[in-house]
């Protein structure tokens, strides 16, 4: 059972991690004019990525109430540890 818990906060993990990396290409595709590529590096110049991991992160919204809908709760519960991930690397990113 201990097994199955910790395979399903995976998937959602990995699922979160996922979702956010295609949140961030679709805000790029959308709503940049540059190439992916340029577009990276010019947030990096100007250090805004934090900002645009930040919005890629609100597809995680719809992962995350899509598992609750479907009572897959520790799916949800991984998603939240990827989005707390995410958090964690925004705030690291805007100190150092």
């Amino acid at each position: 059972m201990r097994k199955k818990i910790g395979k399903n906060i995976a998937i959602g993990f990995v699922l979160g991690l996922v979702s956010n990396c295609i949140g961030m290409l679709l805000y790029i595709l959308i709503f940049s004019t540059y190439s992916i590529k340029t577009t990276i590096q010019v947030a990096l110049e100007e250090d805004v990525l934090g900002n645009i991991i930040g919005l890629g992160a609100l597809l995680n919204l719809l992962l995350f109430f899509f598992f609750l809908k479907k009572n897959r709760y520790y799916r949800a519960r991984g998603v939240i540890m990827a989005t707390l991930l995410a958090a964690l690397f925004i705030l690291a990113s805007k100190f150092y």
